[in-house]
């Protein structure tokens, strides 16, 4: 039987690893609390890449209490050496009589390690309480290990007839500023924000992080096969603010822009696109994690959102649905032609924000 307090312990790891969401790429977020008779002797939690661990801080504050004591945490403790000393040995060496963890790690690299070296100093492990919310909390990076490509979700603002946009080309204004805000918030916690150069051409975004100072900035990438961005945009102008990434085909784009958008602070990234004139998302998503980046946000119209479901690249959706009819013939679908059968969220998760309903869920593709 669960001990109830052990349970509350563990969802406390999990709001400890959740304040450094967006923060500890490529790095998982983990929580931990040393407990002792029912009392909590210390906290601790992860708060970037190449900072202490979570476990070690908490036992750091604990000090000479953790001996005998019981550390909960949400992933199972490291046990090879990378910027930060292995968590197992810390563990350990404190004196800690009992673990317990949420799930086990995926990394190569732990992948059980630290649960037997733990066992093997005679310290009681248990594995699994809340493993289903710890794996939700660390979807990005259970992803990353797993595939080596960046975990993608696709986020999508409509009305209630699924249109996203009156009219081809032009901008419509259709969530509410809470839905706008909460976007703000998913940013942050991605390394990369994705359109395609027509969205990029219809509304001249920012795509950076506002309202939430300090939260960190992704890296702005633009589909662009011919590069037709402006270079007066203003994704292109604040390049040398906002890391900025536009993909290319060198056989359809002018050399004369590729030099304008480099001298303006732009990255290039060289992919060739397909006889559709759109680029392979899984050579994007390759280039993305060659560059180091553990998870994209798709913010882009139509195409984008099509081409990457239809590779079955997407793994969450983040849907914002706005009490609107547009009802027009000309107003554009969200999503277009994917040939595949009917796909589905699970897990999924719904929130009221002012006039607009959020939802959002991991997406479930046909097997075959």
């Amino acid at each position: 039987m669960v001990d109830p307090f052990e349970r509350r312990m563990m969802a406390r790891t999990l709001e400890l690893a959740a304040r450094a969401r967006g923060r500890t790429a490529p790095n998982p977020m983990v929580g931990a609390v040393v407990v002792k008779d029912a009392g909590v002797l210390a906290e601790g939690y992860h708060c970037a890449a190449g900072e202490v661990h979570a476990e070690v801080a908490a036992l750091k504050k604990a000090g000479r209490r953790a001996r005998g004591a019981t550390m909960v945490v949400n992933l199972e403790p490291c046990v090879h050496h990378g910027r930060t000393g292995p968590c197992a040995e810390a563990i350990i060496a404190a004196g800690i009589a009992r673990v317990v963890i949420a799930m086990q790690d995926p990394n190569p690299l732990v992948r059980g390690g630290g649960i037997r070296k733990l066992r093997r100093a005679g310290i009681e492990v248990e594995v699994g309480l809340l493993g289903a919310q710890a794996r939700r909390l660390n979807e990005v990076f259970i992803h990353h290990i797993r595939t080596g490509l960046p975990f993608v979700s696709l986020k999508l603002a409509q009305s209630l007839d699924g249109k996203i946009t009156a009219r081809p080309g032009t901008r419509t204004k259709i969530t509410s500023s809470r839905a706008q805000r909460l976007t703000h918030r998913l940013r942050s916690q991605y390394s990369c924000i994705l359109i395609g150069v027509s969205t990029a051409l219809a509304d001249d975004p920012m795509l950076n992080v506002r309202f939430f100072s300090g939260a960190p900035q992704p890296v702005r990438v633009v589909l662009d096969p011919t590069l037709r961005i402006g270079i007066e945009s203003r994704l292109v102008t604040t390049a040398g603010t906002y890391p900025t990434l536009v993909f290319h085909d060198p056989a359809r784009s002018a050399g004369e822009k590729r030099d304008a958008l480099l001298n303006a602070g732009v990255e290039l990234a060289a992919v060739k696109s397909g006889a559709n004139g759109l680029f392979p998302g899984q050579a994007v998503l390759k280039a993305l994690a060659e560059r180091g980046a553990t998870s994209v946000l798709i913010e882009g119209g139509r195409s984008v959102a099509t081409c990457f479901l239809r590779e079955k690249l997407v793994q969450r959706l983040h849907l914002f649905i706005s009490p609107l009819i547009f009802g027009e013939s000309q107003a554009l679908q969200a999503i277009g032609k994917l040939g595949l059968e009917i796909l589905r969220l699970g897990d999924l998760e719904r929130t009221c924000l002012g006039p607009d309903t959020y939802l959002t869920g991991r997406i479930v593709y046909p097997e075959g």
